[in-house]
């Protein structure tokens, strides 16, 4: 078991991997476009084979205006930029790979902190490093 809390997200600034500051959550999805292949011999069964594949990260958290990271997600926004992304686990198992922001959105309620919610698309293979033995 692991505590959500010790899972980070982060990007590269320039040269250097920076964790996002603020985060309170993250996700990452993998999917699979399925392909129809149902034919009549199919015994009225469905079937399909695996097609295009795709993966996603979302994360949340609280605004820190001194955040480098939070910062430039910004202009890499504002850029159109591919940048690298990278989850870690406390094991050393990592998620790894090339983004795009889809997009970016902050949160300003009356009666609570400033949050923010940034999502990323991959672009080209996420990488899967296991934890070392």
């Amino acid at each position: 078991k692991v505590a959500g809390v010790v899972v980070l997200l982060s990007v590269m600034v320039g040269a250097v991997k920076t964790v996002i500051g603020g985060q309170s959550g993250a996700t990452i999805n993998f999917e699979t476009n399925l392909v129809e292949t149902t034919s009549k011999d199919d015994a009225q069964w469905a079937s399909s084979v695996p097609g295009v594949r795709s993966w996603n990260i979302e994360c949340e958290g609280f605004y820190v205006a001194s955040d480098v990271a939070q910062v430039e997600l910004e202009n890499v926004w504002l850029n159109n930029e591919v940048i690298d992304a990278e989850m870690v686990f406390p094991s050393g198992k990592k998620y790894a790979g090339k983004v795009l922001i889809e997009s970016q959105s902050f949160e300003m309620p009356q009666d609570d902190a400033v949050s923010f919610s940034v999502s990323f698309t991959g672009t080209g293979p996420l990488t899967i490093t296991p934890s070392p033995a």
